[in-house]
């Protein structure tokens, strides 16, 4: 089955580029921004791995994973680097539809993102459940290429792009905050673009 959220947000609403995040310039492009190798992952080996404070571990291979409700999504997409790309219409599995398959403990607050090659990128349980979070494996009516994170990512629109992690592998649910790749490297713990949430104070 597939549901369609469709979201316009300030920038597509006005038709006005100036209407993008504060600091920001609109391409059509999508570049490919990753640090580190690309990731070549074998579906038959492929797993996901839903862990932490939960009532019991989950872990899901490619199949078991595709067999969920997929969703598609119009969102924009922000990098820190300072390019916007306004329209994008991602095809996945909302993060609230893999959230079903577990209980997240009472204190659980928060998320930490992990992928293949050992990225890692957090964020509050608030925003990873959104209802424009979504594991996405097309964009743009193609599957998504290894380059931008095939065979699945995660998509974030209301965050900064190295939120929105590539080649994911599990979630983990956590008790309070704690910082990813490059949060621990000085980025801001919350990467909202429209604030400028770029470098920790």
């Amino acid at each position: 089955m597939l549901k369609k959220l469709g979201r316009i947000t300030r920038a597509a609403r006005n038709g006005d580029d100036e209407n993008a995040p504060p600091g920001q310039f609109v391409t059509e492009k999508f570049p490919v921004l990753t640090f580190g190798p690309t990731q070549s992952i074998d579906l038959d080996k492929w797993r996901f791995r839903i862990f932490g404070l939960v009532d019991e571990e989950v872990t899901l291979d490619w199949k078991q994973f595709m067999d969920l409700e997929k969703t598609t999504l119009g969102a924009e997409f922000h990098c820190v680097t300072q390019w916007s790309r306004l329209q994008n219409t991602w095809e996945g599995i909302a993060f609230t539809e893999v959230m079903k398959l577990v209980k997240p403990g009472p204190g659980a607050s928060h998320v930490m993102v992990h992928c293949y090659g050992g990225y890692t990128t957090n964020m509050s349980l608030e925003v990873a459940t959104d209802n424009d979070v979504l594991y996405a494996y097309k964009h743009d009516g193609a599957a998504l290429e290894s380059d931008h994170g095939g065979p699945l990512r995660l998509v974030v629109p209301k965050r900064y792009g190295w939120k929105s992690a590539k080649w994911v592998n599990g979630i983990e649910f956590m008790a309070k905050d704690a910082p990813g790749f490059w949060e621990v490297r000085g980025y801001h713990m919350e990467g909202d673009p429209w604030k400028e949430d770029r470098f920790s104070a």
